[in-house]
């Protein structure tokens, strides 16, 4: 008989391998900026259009200009870590970790902002309004040289901070990030009180140097070992107000990766007369179903036409049945597929105790994973990974806390559910956007929401899909 605190189906998945810049099993690790530096990044593997140089285009006052060169400076040069020295490797330049080099676009990409910007957001009743218009003048001002530049820098004052939020829902790094998209231009804003002065220049030029790689066409790494011929499909909602009528309509985003998490592009979608159940939009059957076929789509234009044997939707609330039979009837012609509910907010937690001293205790290891029945599991993504604990007691990159599960629920689906659990931890080290070893949802769900809440701030959705890289 079992004891009373132990949990016979409990086990423990191993933490994902990525792969680099060679070809073959010799090229994966289970560390990002290690893999890079050893590797290189996968990107160099594909035929991709990356520009060499990488040129950089600037947006700031006369006063920044030159901080912001600096930084572009600072990309270039070995830093030294600071902080996290457990987890992170000196950082060898941007050259030799991806293999292109970065460089000033040139003089007529840099554009100049008014120097009275500071006195006129300290005193205007709304300075994000203010903010909106400079700003987006300044970007429109660059599309006409959308051809002399790769990636833009803008950089945000500290004394603007008032600005940035507002009335209304507005957000200004989302009101930035729309504009910019919709312009088909890759924007990494730069605040004077983040990245210009933070003490610790490895983090940063870790951060920036993959993300400005990244928005410049380049894939850092991808997933190994993961099922062949797989499209894992992200999908999540945001409400607007529709401004003709005061009623609310819900833009749905669903973003396509590929077999090993390399991103693809992701379509939007704007759904009227959208049915809320508990403040969330649920979507009709031929609403859901012009999502995912289009979704489909865009995975068959980067496959020469080759349907995926199998498919993997995520979505953080339940698939209700029109939404299911949508899914099923735009995947037809697909052999399996998988609806999984990936849910963050619940009472479950975990912490690991040592059998021999139970005051020596610390976090749960990530990757484990709990059964609850036959379509539901508590997966961690957080927590120890022994793997980069470097001979400590543990390697916890929250520093602090009780690791939270998520609880995944499959409502469409007959393969093994740990291969699903496996798929959503790895898909935890996708996010090109920082330099963590992991974050706790998988980037199908990470990106999707993110681009949910620039996307409800563009003027106008085109049917067109839209590139990953340009709402990150």
């Amino acid at each position: 008989m079992n004891k009373p605190f132990e949990l016979p189906q409990h086990l423990r998945l191993g933490e994902p391998f990525l792969k680099f810049g060679v070809e073959g099993a010799q090229s994966f690790h289970i560390h990002p900026l290690v893999g890079l530096i050893e590797h290189g990044p996968y990107g160099k593997l594909r035929l991709t259009a990356l520009k060499n140089p990488i040129r950089v285009a600037l947006i700031g006052q006369r006063k920044m200009l030159p901080r912001l060169q600096n930084l572009v400076g600072e990309l270039n040069q070995r830093q030294s870590p600071k902080e996290r020295k457990d987890y992170l490797p000196e950082y060898p330049g941007f050259q030799r970790v991806f293999e292109t080099t970065l460089s000033m676009a040139n003089n007529s990409t840099t554009i100049i902002l008014p120097d009275d910007l500071d006195e006129r957001c300290a005193s205007e009743q709304n300075p994000h309004d203010i903010l909106a218009e400079v700003l987006t003048g300044a970007l429109n001002s660059l599309h006409s040289l959308r051809h002399d530049f790769d990636v833009v820098y803008m950089g945000l004052n500290s004394r603007w901070s008032n600005g940035f939020v507002g009335g209304d829902d507005f957000d200004l790094h989302d009101h930035l990030k729309a504009v910019s998209a919709s312009a088909g231009i890759a924007l990494q804003i730069v605040r004077e009180d983040g990245a210009l002065s933070y003490r610790c220049r490895a983090s940063t030029a870790w951060r920036l140097g993959i993300a400005t790689y990244t928005k410049a066409g380049g894939i850092p790494w991808a997933l190994a070992n993961t099922a062949q011929k797989t499209a894992y499909i992200g999908i999540d909602y945001a409400i607007r107000k529709n401004t003709k009528d005061k009623n609310k309509f819900a833009i749905c985003c669903a973003q396509v990766f590929d077999s090993d998490g390399a991103g693809l592009d992701f379509i939007a979608y704007e759904a009227n007369d959208t049915h809320v159940f508990n403040k969330n939009p649920f979507l009709s059957k031929e609403q859901m179903l012009k999502v995912m076929t289009r979704s489909l789509n865009l995975y068959l234009n980067q496959h020469a036409g080759r349907y995926p044997d199998r498919i993997v939707v995520h979505k953080n609330t339940e698939f209700r049945k029109d939404e299911i039979d949508g899914c099923m009837s735009a995947f037809s012609n697909v052999d399996e597929v998988e609806l999984l509910q990936v849910q963050q907010s619940h009472d479950w937690q975990g912490v690991l105790f040592n059998d021999k001293d139970v005051k020596a205790k610390g976090p749960c290891h990530r990757g484990q994973v709990l059964p609850l029945g036959d379509y539901e599991a508590l997966l961690w993504t957080q927590g120890d990974i022994p793997e980069l604990a470097n001979g400590k007691l543990y390697y916890y990159k929250e520093g602090k806390g009780i690791p939270s599960p998520l609880l995944l629920t499959r409502f469409v689906g007959r393969g093994d559910f740990l291969d699903l659990c496996r798929e959503t931890l790895a898909l935890t080290k996708m996010n090109w956007n920082n330099d963590a070893a992991y974050s706790r949802l998988p980037v199908t769900l990470e990106f999707a929401d993110v681009m949910a809440q620039i996307v409800k701030r563009m003027p106008k959705l085109e049917t067109k899909p839209y590139p990953v890289r340009l709402f990150m």
